[in-house]
């Protein structure tokens, strides 16, 4: 019932995207340690999976989006252009996570953090609805080794190789595709 009445709007302010929950700002607050940890919990519910997953792809209808989630790629939007499953190591997951949480406030150590990250990877792996998986036509983008700018270069630069593609194929005449379409 809550997540059928809920009022989730994204706005872009201020060089990013701003979200707000029955007209009250929350962007911040759905990055706390609490409210990740409950959305993985409540994710497992069918029922709030299938309102979601709606929800999502009315965002995502008109195109032109960049939506990050656990099942973007392989349930909410499954004939995206460009899919990519970013990862990373456990121990790198947490210690970024870590850093994000400290910069709002929060403290929790590496070793708590770690098995959060592994517990969540289970929880979401293994649920029956809408499990993490990469989609078979996704990108695999291990960030282990890189720094957060190199990820953002490598991703952008795999939507412009995307977006240069279409434009080639569209170009096309019919009935025939360019070499690298």
């Amino acid at each position: 019932a809550i997540a059928r009445k809920a009022g989730i709007e994204l706005h872009w302010e201020e060089g990013r995207t701003r979200v707000r929950l029955d007209g009250r700002e929350v962007s911040e607050e759905i990055r706390r340690r609490d409210v990740a940890q409950a959305a993985s919990l409540v994710s497992t519910i069918p029922a709030v999976r299938e309102l979601l997953v709606a929800r999502q792809r009315e965002l995502g209808a008109a195109g032109g989006v960049v939506m990050e989630g656990r099942d973007i790629g392989s349930v909410v939007l499954p004939r995206a252009d460009l899919k990519i499953f970013l990862t990373a190591s456990v121990g790198v997951r947490a210690e970024r996570r870590v850093d994000e949480l400290a910069g709002h406030g929060e403290t929790v150590s590496m070793e708590r953090m770690a098995a959060e990250v592994i517990a969540r990877d289970r929880r979401d792996s293994e649920r029956a609805v809408s499990p993490l998986v990469a989609a078979p036509d996704a990108v695999i983008v291990d960030s282990t080794a890189m720094e957060r700018e190199e990820a953002a270069r490598l991703i952008v630069f795999l939507a412009t190789e995307k977006e240069r593609q279409r434009s080639a194929k569209d170009r096309a005449p019919a009935g025939k595709t360019s070499p690298s379409a």
